[in-house]
């Protein structure tokens, strides 16, 4: 028996997100499932959660590893499981009918957190700003 329950609201039955998914450092190879113009630059586990809980998911968060991440680091650690579907298999959101449609949203959203708008410094909030926020880290230096 593959699955121990046929019920998708069952916590076992959740999608699992891990941000080696959307990561953009990430080669396919590595993990990454979506096009790397459209992932984040190091997500994190708890922003993931973040973004789907604000989208009103049913989500929580496990302490496991993605198998191809050699990085045993605290913050390349952990996967989130989304619920996709309710007992009676209906979507719980029309917009996430599939995990790439929770991966896409999750990446667009990430950048947009108050947690990375802060980090960039303001001026332009598109998600390309990471390197200029590194090289002002050398300044301060």
């Amino acid at each position: 028996m593959a699955h121990l329950t046929e019920n998708p609201a069952d916590k076992e039955r959740f999608i699992c997100v891990y941000p080696v998914y959307i990561n953009s450092k990430k080669t396919l190879a590595e993990g990454r499932r979506i096009p790397a113009e459209k992932a984040v630059e190091n997500p994190s586990c708890a922003e993931i959660r973040d973004v789907l809980t604000a989208a009103g998911m049913n989500v929580y968060m496990e302490n496991k590893m993605h198998p191809r991440e050699w990085n045993r680091d605290v913050q390349f650690r952990g996967r989130v499981r989304v619920q996709l579907k309710q007992a009676d298999g209906s979507l719980c959101q029309d917009k996430f009918q599939s995990r790439k449609d929770v991966m896409f949203y999750v990446a667009e959203m990430i950048p947009k957190l108050k947690t990375r708008t802060q980090k960039s410094g303001g001026g332009d909030s598109s998600s390309q700003q990471s390197e200029g926020g590194k090289k002002s880290k050398k300044k301060k230096k």
